[in-house]
């Protein structure tokens, strides 16, 4: 019986699970081991929407299939805040579909638009998804960089003229996991200009868009007039209202992509369960000083861990959103690899971080912080690190 199957062929062992089962082991011994390294949030969901869940859930009529697409109510509520965030109008019932979180959403498109062979424009370092969605679809991936300066355009440019086949659809995700780099709107004029010039398709990853700080709200690809003509969008409960195990999450913009993402889905799943897309509609269509309440909190964090592990001797430049910290290694210790880094934190300093050659080549020399610990707990990882990075020969700036 043949067991070398097609696409996990083309999944390559899955980078980040050593360190995970690394940290699973330590825990299991009792120690003590602060987990920086998942981007689970550990706050809870607004009151009001766990007991919309519970009110509902207790409708005998509740429990049978949903909608694949979403409950209507659901899909309104979502394009109501499209308007208010952003000012875009969306048709709830052509332009906007709910999916099992923003990462199925994906992976769901992915299937639909991808034809064997098929060449896809992805970042490099990104959000796994970004590219193994595809690859999982049979296409075949060209990295562009994640950092949207003048090099970026270059790169676009060369993967147009010099790829067979021409790539037919490129991924975007700013705030972006794993660099926590931002773009404004400008940035998305000329990319929309440059995808109907070379006919690619857009598909836009804003999960992180309520997680921005400095006062500088993140914009949506959607803002720019035209942009329905050539993208779709991705959001998440997850981030924005601590819903990260609810699994709810939207695609918005281009009803042919759209409709090709339903069809899809109207085959494999039966849309998520009716009582969480009632509670999601009450997150939001309920009050949203939630909203600011934890932009405020992951704010104060990334202010603390950036101060503790500078203190210890690693400097870490701020993130300007998003719930990570894309960190260089140390200048004495970056011919370790960011493997190897993060799996000397966890043994001598018992902090999890995710090494950055998990997202990617280009991900080498970093690794991933997730502010997902209480500020005392980060202050604690600061100490553990100060005491590993001592250790090792280099000195901190605390006293």
């Amino acid at each position: 019986m043949d067991t070398d199957f097609y696409r996990i062929k083309r999944l390559p062992p899955y980078v980040i699970a050593e360190v995970n089962a690394m940290r699973a082991a330590a825990r299991a011994e009792g120690r003590d081991i602060i987990d920086l390294g998942m981007g689970n949030p550990d706050l809870p969901p607004p009151q009001h929407v766990i007991d919309k869940l519970c009110e509902v859930a207790q409708n005998p009529d509740a429990h049978g299939y949903s909608q694949s697409k979403g409950i209507p109510g659901l899909r309104k509520a979502q394009a109501a805040y499209y308007q208010r965030r952003f000012g875009v109008e969306l048709d709830p019932e052509s332009e906007v579909v709910v999916t099992l979180g923003s990462k199925e959403g994906l992976a769901s498109l992915a299937t639909a638009i991808t034809a064997p062979g098929d060449t896809i424009l992805a970042p490099n370092p990104s959000y796994p998804i970004h590219t193994f969605g595809f690859i999982i679809a049979g296409a075949s991936i060209r990295s562009v960089p994640t950092t949207p300066d003048e090099r970026y355009w270059d790169e676009l440019e060369k993967a147009m003229n010099f790829t067979v086949p021409r790539p037919t659809v490129l991924v975007v995700n700013f705030p972006s996991n794993p660099t926590a780099e931002v773009v404004d709107l400008a940035f998305y004029e000329r990319l929309v200009d440059w995808a109907k010039f070379h006919k690619v398709w857009i598909l836009s990853d804003l999960a992180y868009s309520e997680l921005y700080f400095d006062g500088k709200p993140t914009p949506s690809i959607l803002q720019v007039p035209g942009a329905k003509d050539v993208a779709v969008e991705f959001t998440s409960m997850s981030k924005t209202f601590s819903m990260a195990g609810w699994r709810l999450g939207f695609a918005v913009g281009n009803p042919t992509l759209i409709a090709a993402l339903t069809r899809v889905k109207s085959y494999i799943d039966y849309g998520a369960f009716t009582p969480m897309q009632a509670a999601a509609v009450a997150a939001l269509n309920g009050p949203q000083d939630i909203v600011e309440k934890n932009r405020q909190l992951y704010h104060k964090r990334r202010d603390v861990m950036v101060e503790a592990f500078g203190r210890a001797g690693w400097e870490i430049p701020p993130p300007p959103a998003s719930m990570f910290a894309w960190a260089p290694l140390p200048a004495p210790l970056k011919e370790m690899g960011s493997m190897e880094f993060a799996k000397q934190l966890l043994t001598h300093a018992e902090v999890a971080v995710a090494p950055g050659v998990g997202y990617g080549e280009d991900g080498e020399g970093y690794v991933r912080i997730g502010l997902v610990e209480n500020e005392q707990r980060l202050r604690q990882a600061g100490r553990n690190i100060r005491r590993y990075l001592q250790s090792m020969g280099i000195n901190s700036s605390a006293a």
